[in-house]
């Protein structure tokens, strides 16, 4: 049998201005930096136990254990369904276009979204999974 895990602790985003996606994710989600790394990055607290990572396209290539990316990423936060109006409306009174709304068959909401690297964010309520 496997060990256990607790599931995913961090996240990695890559993107062209540290400060300015960081200054994004506090704006738009109150996230808060943790941990600078200078220019290579930052980790953002992005729940409980959860940690957002902003690298430097390019800045983790040189490094112990190499990693980098490229594109436009996905990620989905999750939210409470009583809060998806005030998202909504958050988001448009920031100048944050919505691409997207969509129902799932299970009964949750998506919204998706892109921040500045026109990385793919998404807010999703319970019923998108099965899980959630």
């Amino acid at each position: 049998m496997h060990p256990k895990s607790e599931g995913i602790l961090e996240s990695s985003l890559y993107v062209n201005d540290v400060a300015e996606s960081a200054q994004f994710y506090e704006k738009i989600f109150g996230f808060r930096v943790i941990s600078d790394f200078g220019e290579r990055g930052c980790a953002m607290q992005a729940g409980d136990r959860q940690v957002l990572l902003l690298f430097k396209k390019g800045g983790s290539r040189e490094i112990a254990s190499p990693h980098d990316g490229d594109g436009e990423l996905h990620v989905a936060f999750a939210i409470a369904a009583s809060e998806l109006v005030r998202w909504e409306a958050w988001l448009a009174e920031n100048g944050v276009a919505v691409e997207e709304r969509r129902t799932w068959e299970r009964g949750g909401t998506s919204v998706y979204f892109r921040d500045p690297d026109r990385h793919l964010l998404e807010i999703a309520t319970p019923g998108v999974w099965s899980n959630y």
